[in-house]
């Protein structure tokens, strides 16, 4: 009996270790460190530290410590983000790391650094956005402690930002720990305006190329996809095309929605709940569900 659990042991590791053609085998050996998931959380704690100050990252005593508190934080974040950049640039399959490899990563931190009060601007915005159009929002300090669209939007703009400056695989990173702290999922590509609000969240699914105006309103489990993948001649999807749709100022896209292709929903419109839709609409449309049908048994007739 033993021997034969041996065995299988044996075989199991034979087989595990034996390298296919998928390039998912084996990570080999490489020159810079890879990135630590643990040092991008603490990037993301920073971020909201120094975004929402005495929200996250501890109590701020006094009005005259703010500067101290951020100043010591964002040098902080300057250092884990360099040096985070400068571990992901393997995956850059574009551009490989060149000889200025570690100048070029702490340049970009520090333009990452400069974009921050721009970010904390359009955050702001999103945070006035569920006041005005939530009833059940007290205050601005509620949404900020309690709403997971904020903790989504904190990854998700700071993770666009960072795609935006050329960094690989970091804004995936963050943007999946925001998709499995709260289940929102927003792809770091996604171009989303200021005064964003996703109600309650949970489901929300935001695909790569989508393009959100200002001012526009989701709920729960809605999905702005794709409605199919355009093919090479291998049969693999063709990467970075214009997929999934355009959604203009003022929108409101109510829970379970799903909203697929590059169509564009027009400026002011509504889409009811539930609602699968493949076609652009025009400005100050209503697309709603067709009436529900209702009928009663009378034991058992018709059943």
């Amino acid at each position: 009996m033993a021997t034969s659990s041996s065995n299988v042991i044996d075989e199991a590791i034979r087989l595990l270790s034996t390298s296919g053609d998928s390039a998912c085998d084996y990570l080999g050996h490489n020159e810079h460190l890879l990135p630590s998931i643990q040092k991008l959380e603490e990037v993301v704690d920073l971020l909201r530290s120094i975004i929402f100050p005495g929200y996250f990252g501890g109590p701020i005593l006094r009005q005259q410590s703010l500067s101290y508190f951020l100043g010591v934080r964002i040098e902080k974040l300057y250092g884990l983000l360099a040096e985070q950049i400068l571990s992901v640039q393997h995956f850059d399959t574009e551009n490989h790391a060149t000889a200025n490899a570690k100048e070029e990563a702490a340049e970009i931190a520090r333009l990452f650094i400069g974009i921050l009060p721009e970010i904390r601007n359009k955050l702001y915005s999103d945070v006035k956005a569920i006041y005005d159009g939530d009833p059940a929002a007290k205050n601005y300090g509620e949404i900020i402690f309690c709403y997971p669209s904020i903790r989504a939007m904190i990854n998700y703009r700071a993770a666009h930002t960072l795609l935006s400056l050329g960094v690989p695989l970091i804004p995936r990173i963050i943007a999946e720990m925001a998709h499995s702290e709260t289940g929102i999922d927003i792809h770091p590509g996604a171009h989303i305006g200021d005064h964003f609000c996703i109600d309650h969240g949970t489901g929300v699914v935001i695909g790569e190329t989508c393009i959100i105006g200002n001012h526009v309103r989701l709920y729960q489990g809605v999905t702005l996809g794709a409605k199919k993948f355009a093919l090479d001649e291998e049969g693999n999807p063709v990467k970075n095309l214009p997929r999934h749709p355009i959604i203009e100022d003022s929108v409101v896209i109510y829970s379970n929605a799903n909203i697929l292709g590059r169509i564009t929903i027009g400026k002011n419109s509504v889409i009811g709940g539930n609602v699968w839709q493949t076609k652009s609409v025009p400005p100050n449309s209503r697309v709603l569900q067709q009436n529900a049908v209702e009928s009663s048994f009378t034991d058992g007739l018709g059943i």
